[in-house]
């Protein structure tokens, strides 16, 4: 996920673009770059690895006069194709220096794209998949029916690619010009009087207007200085895009109007579970296949590995709980879930035959970054699940996958955990492709049901006003316990965790089947009882179990809010508190039934008068064991 602003008006454009940048560092920091435009035939350009303070220290011992312009457009980026170094970093420009590009997303085609261009004899001087995109404009440019035509020369290259992006192009013979498209990925127009802005997200602009258009799909944008206009990527006007008016200002632009990031995150995670998976699933001859950001194992190594064990903390944890369920099912290789605190020290089995997953939003865990350690001094391999391209457990593991949510500012975990688990689907469907366990059609249709859950989420935050009506009513309660069975208990537990978390209440998570077994003597008259319930379809006889065990507490007086599937009516007489999901594959109900439990913890937390974002005593990034 990058930050993408363009502006073309009357003000200095540095001072606009690195203000623009400097909100919108949230969104990647991996490097960052400008390029400003003379108006006089030439760009200047400066781009920095690192975070966005770098940028800044060269821009400040530069020549001023070099970026004087008003117009031009910048980038921090999230790194998915080529390690954040200075040449990888945006803006990427032609060879004559007078064609410049950012971009956010992924160009999938960019492979044969790439020899196409190394063919012809352009030497590409990135690793990225980015630059593509710029000597193909600057061809289209030169020569062709498009020649000299700025417009028409972008669009006919945005007809050649494939994925998920967004890109902006400047031209130094177009100096008040701005042409820009959107491919799944965000793109916003800033319309305001005699300046107009083009951005990935309206923080960049919102200090200096709040009129706004949201681009649609597929479509495509001219910006000068006193107008706008939107087509597709054939050229044709008759598009619908979405003018609105921003009804918050500055101080809350970064928090996109809520009162906290953490509830701006949970909001954010039908995208963050997309872009968690944008790029993973590639065409070829035989359906398609799942692929590794880094992967320095071969398919032979996958085939060969005869145990897993998945290593990781805190919400973390939770999601390697989660991974167990799906490793197993579709590849028939056990799985062991370890906190990584205690996996070195108990000394466990492992060889060249063992894999093991460790998980780390920030990629700097020290409990999981030793436990990597450790498994690769034992010769294990190691597959790495990460939101930090370039962090230290990446670096030292075998193969990676990047969740790619860009920074998560709110210190309990929301859209990275559930990047997390998508993440971990997607390594046990690499695992199966690899052993054989799932036919290529297999593989690709549960990549096309995973694929289809960010709709399912966005559905449930759609509840989010009754499950916070329900946490202010039991904002005051000592005691909230969780119940789930198979992939619900993980559920439960991040439930509890999250409570825990923020509101600084005592919440347990249980399997439900322990009930009988101590914990049912903890139910006392009103004490609130949350139960994630399987499908009545895909897990028939856990369900009737389950049922039996709200009967059972329900029975000792406790309060049942109860989490289930849409028109599972059979759970309806047993629930105090009805909350519904949509109907989804067992494995994957997860990504559906945490979002309450989040928005139900946050919710109680505002009630009870903390912070949401920073709970107290804990840390984003523990970095010590």
């Amino acid at each position: 996920m990058c930050g993408i602003v363009g502006y073309v008006g009357y003000r200095d454009a540095l001072g606009v673009v690195v203000d623009a940048l400097r909100r919108m560092e949230y969104r990647g920091y991996d490097s960052a770059g400008v390029a400003i435009l003379d108006g006089n035939g030439g760009i200047a350009v400066e781009r920095k690895a690192g975070r966005l303070a770098n940028l800044e220290a060269e821009l400040d011992a530069a020549d001023g006069a070099k970026f004087a312009g008003t117009s031009g457009m910048g980038h921090t980026r999230w790194a998915t194709h080529g390690a954040p170094t200075d040449r990888n970093a945006h803006p990427h420009r032609d060879p004559s220096g007078k064609l410049a590009v950012v971009h956010n997303g992924i160009i999938e085609n960019f492979v044969p794209l790439r020899r196409e261009l190394e063919d012809a004899g352009i030497e590409l001087l990135s690793d990225t998949d980015t630059e593509v995109a710029v000597h193909l404009v600057a061809r289209a440019y030169a020569e062709g029916p498009t020649a000299g035509d700025f417009t028409a020369s972008v669009l006919a290259v945005l007809r050649r690619l494939d994925g998920a992006f967004t890109l902006v192009f400047t031209h130094a013979d177009h100096p008040g010009t701005i042409v820009a498209a959107r491919q799944s990925t965000p793109l916003v127009v800033g319309v305001g009087q005699g300046e107009m802005f083009i951005a990935s997200d309206v923080t960049a602009f919102i200090e200096h207007t709040r009129e706004a258009v949201e681009l649609g799909q597929n479509q495509a944008v001219v910006i000068t200085a006193d107008s706008y206009a939107v087509t597709d990527f054939d050229g044709n006007s008759d598009v619908t895009s979405r003018p609105f008016t921003i009804d918050w200002d500055l101080a809350a632009a970064e928090k996109g109007g809520h009162d906290y990031f953490m509830l701006k995150e949970i909001e954010e995670q039908p995208t963050a579970v997309a872009d968690t998976l944008i790029g993973h699933f590639v065409v070829d001859e035989n359906g398609g296949r799942i692929v590794l950001d880094e992967q320095r194992l071969a398919d032979q190594e996958l085939r060969e590995f005869d145990k897993v064990f998945v290593v990781a903390c805190g919400s973390s944890y939770h999601a390697g709980l989660l991974a167990k369920y799906a490793i197993e099912h579709w590849t028939r290789v056990p799985v062991e879930v370890e906190l990584a605190s205690e996996f070195r020290y108990r000394d466990p089995v492992l060889d060249r035959s063992t894999l093991v997953v460790a998980i780390s939003q920030s990629g700097e865990t020290a409990d999981t970054l030793e436990a990597v350690r450790h498994a690769k001094e034992q010769k294990a391999r190691v597959l790495a699940i990460c939101n930090t391209n370039g962090a230290q457990i990446p670096r030292e593991s075998d193969a990676v996958i990047y969740t790619r949510t860009g920074p998560e500012i709110g210190v309990a975990s929301t859209k990275a955990f559930l990047a997390q688990v998508a993440a971990n689907y997607l390594v046990g469907l690499a695992l199966a492709q690899a052993r054989g366990t799932k036919y290529p059609d297999e593989v690709a249709r549960e990549f096309a049901e995973l694929e289809s859950m960010p709709k399912l989420i966005a559905r449930v935050l759609d509840t989010a006003p009754q499950v916070r009506a329900i946490a202010r009513e039991l904002a005051h309660v000592p005691t909230v316990l969780f119940l789930g069975r198979h992939v619900g208990y993980p559920v439960a537990l991040e439930g509890a965790l999250k409570l825990k978390e923020l509101a600084y209440m005592h919440a347990e998570g249980f399997a439900a089947g322990e009930l009988k077994h101590g914990p049912i003597a903890l139910i006392e008259d009103g004490l609130p009882v949350i139960v994630v319930m399987p499908s009545p379809k895909g897990r028939a006889v856990l369900h009737s179990k389950l049922l039996s065990n709200i009967r059972e507490i329900q029975a000792r007086g406790a309060r049942t809010i109860v989490i289930a599937e849409e028109g599972d009516d059979t759970v309806r007489p047993f629930a105090d508190d009805l909350i519904e999901i949509p109907v989804a594959p067992t494995l994957f109900q997860p990504l559906l039934s945490t979002v309450p439990l989040q928005i139900f913890a946050a919710e109680v937390a505002q009630a009870r008068g903390y912070d949401v974002d920073k709970p107290r005593n804990l840390a984003k990034s523990v970095t010590v064991e």
